[in-house]
């Protein structure tokens, strides 16, 4: 389990496809500090297992879903990750629950730059939109954020940027965050441009509420 608050920005030092799976290669000095083999670390939203310690770098292997589901496989020998190190039992929440299992990828439709911050506004899946909330949780890239606004439907023919949303998101709806100046400055939020894609993970306890209630209503019949 994690908490959305990016301890390190890692660089990718290889990716190696082999077949429908790949292995990763991320240096990482600080989050190898005390870092064993198995133990976990989210990489851009995504709970890795480190296969192989280094002195300041760890290798992970990507199965076929994780490939699938995130977009860790777009990444390219240099590209900075965002890195948190598992929740310890004695650490602060800082953030939220993360879990580190990325239910979609998304696209940036709109970045705005305002005096002390900035806005960002992000593609939703059309399955996940009724799990995001204004003033809710939500882990973009691994990064714990507030959503100040949600749309349920955007228009087939809006652009944002060089974005056009209905052919390249294929979604059916978005959300806004705003970016402090130390979220922009310790995670990869702060290069991230209209178009690029990021890893989203809707906040758990909406998913685990609406089984519950959905096998009341069963039960109830």
């Amino acid at each position: 389990m994690f908490t959305g608050i990016v301890e390190e920005l890692g660089r990718v030092e290889r990716l190696e496809r082999t077949g429908a799976s790949a292995r990763l290669t991320v240096h990482a000095p600080r989050a190898m500090e005390g870092t064993r083999p198995g133990d976990s670390i989210c990489v851009n939203g995504c709970c890795l297992t480190v296969a192989e310690p280094h002195d300041d770098a760890f290798t992970a292997d990507l199965m076929a879903e994780t490939l699938e589901r995130t977009g860790l496989g777009e990444l390219a020998v240099g590209s900075p990750v965002n890195l948190e190190r598992a929740l310890r039992p004695a650490d602060r929440m800082g953030g939220h629950i993360v879990q580190g299992h990325v239910d979609a990828t998304a696209r940036i439709l709109e970045r705005r730059h305002e005096d002390h911050w900035d806005m960002l506004r992000v593609s939703v899946p059309e399955d996940l939109t009724r799990y995001v909330a204004v003033k809710g949780s939500i882990a973009i890239d691994g990064v714990s954020l507030t959503v100040v606004d949600v749309a349920d439907v955007i228009r087939a023919a809006e652009v944002a940027g060089t974005v056009e949303v209905s052919e390249s998101t294929g979604s059916s709806g978005s959300l806004t965050v705003c970016l402090i100046p130390e979220t922009l400055r310790r995670t990869t939020l702060g290069v991230k441009q209209p178009g690029d894609s990021v890893n989203l993970e809707v906040d758990v306890m909406a998913k685990y509420i609406e089984r519950l209630l959905g096998t009341v209503a069963q039960q109830a019949r």
